[in-house]
């Protein structure tokens, strides 16, 4: 049978209050033990009394309330209740030379036993208060309560001049910003600001920074939470956080909510095997009826963020709840020098950097990349004990970023180094032949720490937003160069080439089935979605082509693949001396980037054949 966590929780906490009530209870007997019952003696009848002191065998006495402690002659103790009347019994007392003590009356000492016996009950509440309140603050009772942070404008120092390269960004959501601090230049013209704004973009595009800067420049309060903060293991408790949060966001209006990650609480509903009963569908139930529902929440802006848009609920994106939907793109060559000037100001940099020459060597990188790029130079450059960091900090912290470590411990033998020397120079010899290959900036033998032992660094010369098919075929032809070589070189194959022949068929593979560049298949396009059955999605989806119509693309690709692979042979064929004298200077250097690369080129050029 399947167990029930709150139970269990519950159960839990019994057992811990029943420990400490215990302990609480075995103290106080223990304490009453030691004080309340301090000198604990045997007690006699009265007439034994009268009996031992008659025979002298009693040396001293101690009268409290009527009753007396006594020492007899050889040490013992004894305790006996005495008549009300003194009377009674000093004569006999004086008689027989006993010593006689008065202590006072203990008038209060029935108010002591009650408070004695009210004690252990008095403790109990009070633990159970404490716990109670504990509970209040930060357990079991505390679930339903949203854990959104407030983000006060004063304390976060980020704001617009922090966030680079995405201009059209900061100006879509710096709107939020001045309708916060000036409503009426918007309203008086009927306008109204959007209740929901969606970021959406790749991971270290700096989403969660704009967010963090949009907090710093509104003097409003911010409200900042994870998606996945809302989810638990208890059935409702995301949804009443949801409610809560909202509760806050309207005693705080106006306001912003910020949802990091919104994907894990936005999920299209129908998934999984939970149905309409599942949590996280409840929470998501709820967050879609407190953003736009019969309740209006004026004042509040929502503002998420998320890398998988496609993921989201139908219902979460219309319009009226995430009105404005805005994409953060990966930096352009003006974008990441924008972000790498950003990043350098607080560093010592040698008069050698080229932050332009550092952003078209960088395509592809995202705002997070750049900023590792530039700690890791720092760190570099630290490590060599250096003043400055240096160009050539930059270009090893290029090599960590872009191909791992440096494997220094790695022993390779000469004819290895000539395997993977000759293999690379295929790539490169191959990517200055072809006109439309991207130029290469680097030719390396060094292990790094992703298991490579070489690689060919080619970079564009400027952005490229439309691939043609010669671009394409060009890129093909590059990746089996190293192939090629091999095989020219050294009339065999190895497993050099695995990673190439692994990019080249799925390029090829995209060149036939989403773009469409084949003559055979002509214009169309084959691709479908890759949808996740978690998703709501059907499970079983019937095949969408012909048996006739999947040969055929197969056959297209393997068709590019194979004159990919002709071509490189034929080319380096053509050039071998070239690819000879290429890799001799590889082996000697181990590394060749940048004006050593093309002055070596311009030397080769001459005898090069197409």
């Amino acid at each position: 049978m399947k167990k029930d966590p709150l139970r269990e929780f519950r159960n839990r906490n019994l057992r811990n209050i029943a420990v400490i009530t215990v302990v609480v209870i075995f103290g106080l007997i223990l304490l009453q033990s030691m004080f309340g019952s301090r000198g604990k003696t045997d007690e006699i009848s009265y007439s034994l009394f009268r009996t031992l002191a008659s025979s002298g065998q009693i040396s001293s006495v101690t009268i409290r309330d009527n009753r007396g402690e006594g020492t007899t002659i050889d040490g013992g103790t004894f305790t006996v209740q005495l008549p009300s009347e003194a009377a009674n019994y000093e004569p006999l007392l004086l008689e027989n030379n006993i010593q006689i003590e008065y202590e006072p009356s203990s008038g209060g000492s029935w108010l002591m036993s009650i408070l004695v016996s009210l004690l252990p009950i008095v403790l109990l509440i009070g633990v159970w208060v404490y716990i109670m309140r504990r509970s209040q603050s930060g357990g079991a009772l505390s679930f339903g309560q949203s854990k959104a942070k407030l983000v006060q404008p004063d304390t976060t120092q980020v704001t617009f001049a922090d966030v680079a390269g995405i201009d059209e960004v900061t100006e879509e959501v710096g709107e939020i910003v001045e309708y916060l601090k000036d409503q009426k230049r918007f309203s008086r013209l009927g306008a109204e600001i959007p209740k929901g704004i969606l970021l959406v973009g790749a991971p270290g595009t700096g989403k969660t920074l704009i967010a963090k800067a949009i907090a710093g420049e509104a003097s409003v309060p911010f409200f900042s939470i994870s998606g996945s903060d809302f989810v638990e293991m208890f059935v409702g408790v995301g949804a009443a956080r949801v409610r809560d949060m909202f509760e806050k966001a309207k005693s705080s209006s106006p306001c912003i909510i910020f949802i990091d990650e919104i994907d894990a609480v936005g999920r299209k509903r129908g998934a999984g095997l939970g149905g309409g009963h599942d949590e996280r569908e409840q929470t998501l139930n709820q967050l879609l009826a407190q953003m736009d529902g019969f309740e209006p929440n004026k004042g509040i802006i929502l503002l998420a963020a998320t890398n998988r848009p496609d993921v989201l609920d139908p219902a979460l994106l219309r319009p009226g709840r995430f009105d404005r939907r805005i994409t953060v793109p990966r930096p352009d060559l003006k974008g990441r020098e924008a972000i790498l000037q950003l990043h350098l100001v607080n560093k010592t940099i040698a008069t050698d950097i080229n932050v332009s020459i550092l952003a078209r060597r960088t395509p592809g990188f995202v705002g997070a990349d750049i900023k590792n790029l530039c700690n890791e130079a720092a760190l570099l450059a630290a490590r060599q004990n250096k003043t400055h960091i240096e160009m050539v900090d930059f270009e090893e912290a290029m090599d960590r970023v872009i191909a791992g470590i440096r494997r220094k411990g790695v022993v390779i033998t000469e004819d290895v180094r000539k395997h993977i020397a000759y293999h690379e120079s295929g790539h490169a010899l191959l990517g200055k032949l072809l006109p439309k290959a991207d130029p290469v900036h680097k030719i390396s033998i060094i292990p790094r720490g992703d298991g490579s032992l070489g690689f060919t660094l080619q970079l564009p010369t400027e952005e490229k937003y439309i691939v043609s098919e010669e671009e394409f075929k060009d890129k093909l032809t590059t990746l089996f160069g190293g192939r090629a070589a091999e095989e020219l070189v050294f009339n065999e194959l190895s497993t050099g080439a695995y990673d190439d022949l692994k990019k080249a068929t799925d390029l090829a593979k995209r060149m036939v089935v989403e773009y469409g560049m084949s003559q055979k298949l002509g214009p169309m396009s084959l691709a479908r979605d890759h949808v996740d059955v978690f998703l709501g999605e059907e499970i079983v989806r019937r095949n969408e082509h012909s048996e006739d119509l999947t040969s055929l693309v197969d056959s297209e690709i393997r068709s590019l693949i194979t004159r990919a692979h002709q071509k490189a042979k034929r080319l380096l064929t053509n050039n071998r001396s070239v690819l000879d004298r290429l890799a001799n200077e590889v082996l000697k250097h181990e590394v060749i980037a940048g004006d050593e690369l093309d002055n070596l080129f311009k030397v080769l050029i001459p005898v090069l054949a197409a």
